[in-house]
């Protein structure tokens, strides 16, 4: 009886350092997300990062009202923030609703209530990241099936809202035309003052980018190319960036 008594202690002692090397071990697996986390696109009206963190509870009020299913929380994979909100726009971006109901829905000033309407959101800043893949630069027809992302993505999701039927009504009618997705799906009121198509010196034509950019990530979701063209750099303003391309 005494060895079962000692082979049990023995299991249970090796089991316990075991697990503890594996969590151990996957927080050094883990480490780069750590890094990356500082740097996750967040919902609208996100306060300073390290704010955010501190103010969110985790009650994912915003990722219930989000109607286009956009908002997700951070899980233990990304090792910071786990429960946090963030969006990741290469599976469905913010499309900047007229009242950014999840700003309303917080209830902790994570996101500031002082973002009433698509013009005061600040997510990041667009980026013509890979122009040699641009569609438009090349002048290459938007592909057949360029729209089975998108449609995958609603079809995966429990109750579609009718403003995201719209979205992938309006998306669905470029097959075969000149590339201007990203200009043409942006849904800021004005988007002429985040976004437009310019003549290309190769004769075609590429997205330049204007200070009214909120950072939704709308021409990153929509880009038809394999790894999106066109990028939203997180909590970066126009002037960060564009100030040092100049």
């Amino acid at each position: 009886m005494e060895k079962v008594k000692t082979d049990k202690r023995e299991f249970i002692k090796y089991s316990t350092l075991g697990v503890l090397g594996l969590v151990l071990g996957g927080g050094m697996i883990f480490s780069p997300y750590v890094l990356k986390a500082e740097n996750r696109l967040r919902p609208p009206g996100a306060v300073d990062e390290k704010k955010f963190l501190a103010l969110c509870i985790k009650c994912g009020q915003c990722l219930q009202v989000c109607p286009y299913h956009s908002i997700k929380l951070t899980d233990m994979a990304h090792g910071h923030g786990i429960g946090t909100p963030y969006i990741d726009a290469d599976e469905r971006a913010c499309y900047a609703c007229n009242a950014v109901p999840c700003v309303l829905a917080c209830p902790s000033g994570a996101l500031d209530h002082h973002c009433e309407k698509p013009e005061d959101i600040r997510m990041g800043i667009a980026v013509l990241e890979f122009p040699d893949t641009c569609l438009a630069i090349s002048k290459t027809p938007i592909p057949k099936g360029f729209n089975d992302k998108m449609h995958k993505y609603t079809n995966s999701v429990v109750n579609i809202h009718e403003l995201e039927e719209k979205l992938l009504e309006k998306f669905d009618q470029f097959e075969g035309k000149a590339c201007t997705l990203c200009a043409d799906m942006c849904p800021i009121p004005n988007p002429l003052s985040a976004i437009e198509m310019v003549a290309d010196s190769g004769g075609g034509q590429r997205p330049e980018i204007y200070s009214g950019c909120i950072g939704c990530g709308a021409c990153q979701d929509v880009c038809p190319t394999t790894i999106a063209s066109i990028v939203v750099k997180p909590r970066m303003t126009y002037d960060e960036y564009y100030s040092n391309k100049k």
